[in-house]
């Protein structure tokens, strides 16, 4: 059985510690637990040209690679067949492709361009195994097999693409992208996940991998704690990485700017619950009285026959979802 933590860990990293930039070459960035503060999320972001390979361990901990944009990928298991993971020009103009790597299944990871690309930039998040079972092969999640849910109403209007959800057999990793269009609010009401209190909350390690539609361009990110203890805003830049340690977290895209992140979170429980500032939760219950934002989605559903046979779907069907602002469970989120 899983051992499931109280509450997320003291965590004193000051806000140019919880910020992370791209490396020397403009996109690299790399975290672990040691360096985060936390018990489980390692996160990168890196670069693959035309047949440049990446290893990923096959040891104890599970993999996800998701595709960000550029010419795509294969992954090679170490007792499987090759996946291949078709690129996109940008997050702002396709759905991702995704490959899961149970815990013990180490790859090969061989990166790809498409005519006129530019080199493949990919996410890779991965999380220790807590022995809870989970799907045994790598699975293929491919754009229709991403769930579109248009979340919120009014300024707090966003598109959320569910790529790894609680119901995926998975074992901590949850991941989710979400765009919101310039002048528009996400991850709102403010909401944290970092006591055990089910079903209300769980303790939830979480990233934010930051991309402007106009590269130049900039967002705010804001983690907040009650008590004062914490309030770090930044102006947030193409390519950044914000830890989300504890405590709440809204974001805000700037005038003529849409915006994207990519959320790689892993806790001890299969589930998003998380809990809303309570000095702003009411604004979730005044969006039934506001049109949604006709921008949104920015990325529409895929097709589902434009899966291949060898995908495997989290959920049976790409959909735009009601704007009550909660997840396929229930619970509030991004």
């Amino acid at each position: 059985m899983t051992e499931v933590s109280a509450q997320a860990p003291p965590n004193d990293l000051a806000p140019e510690q919880l910020r992370l930039r791209p490396g020397a070459d403009g996109v690299g960035v790399e975290l672990d637990p040691a360096s985060a503060g936390w018990r489980h999320l390692s996160f990168r972001i890196t670069q693959l040209g035309e047949g440049e390979h990446l290893a990923l361990v096959g040891d104890s901990r599970e993999h996800l690679v998701v595709t960000i944009s550029g010419g795509g990928a294969s992954v090679l298991a170490s007792d499987g067949p090759v996946v291949r993971l078709d690129g996109r020009p940008s997050p702002f103009e396709a759905l991702p492709w995704a490959c899961y790597l149970p815990a013990g299944v180490g790859a090969t990871v061989t990166g790809h361009t498409a005519a006129g690309s530019h080199a493949s930039i990919l996410a890779i998040a991965d999380a220790p195994s807590s022995g809870r079972e989970t799907a045994d092969l790598p699975l293929r999640i491919t754009p229709a097999d991403v769930r579109v849910e248009v979340r919120g109403a009014g300024t707090a209007t966003r598109q959320v693409n569910h790529i790894v959800t609680p119901e995926f057999p998975a074992d901590r990793l949850l991941v989710v992208e979400v765009l919101t269009p310039g002048g528009n609010w996400s991850s709102w009401p403010p909401h944290k996940h970092d006591r055990d209190d089910m079903p209300h909350e769980a303790v939830l390690e979480e990233v934010y991998y930051y991309r402007m539609r106009r590269p130049e361009g900039w967002a705010l990110q804001r983690l907040y704690r009650r008590d004062g203890s914490r309030d770090a805003i930044w102006a947030v830049r193409d390519g950044e990485v914000v830890l989300v340690t504890d405590g709440y977290h809204p974001f805000a895209a700037a005038h003529g700017y849409d915006a994207y992140y990519l959320n790689a979170l892993a806790g001890d429980r299969r589930t998003m619950a998380c809990s809303d500032d309570p000095d702003l939760a009411w604004t979730r219950a005044a969006w039934a009285r506001v049109a949604p934002d006709r921008r949104v989605p920015l990325v529409p559903p895929a097709s589902p026959d434009s899966a291949s046979p060898s995908s495997v779907s989290p959920d049976s069907a790409s959909a735009l979802s009601p704007v009550d602002g909660r997840d396929a469970s229930g619970v509030p989120g991004s």
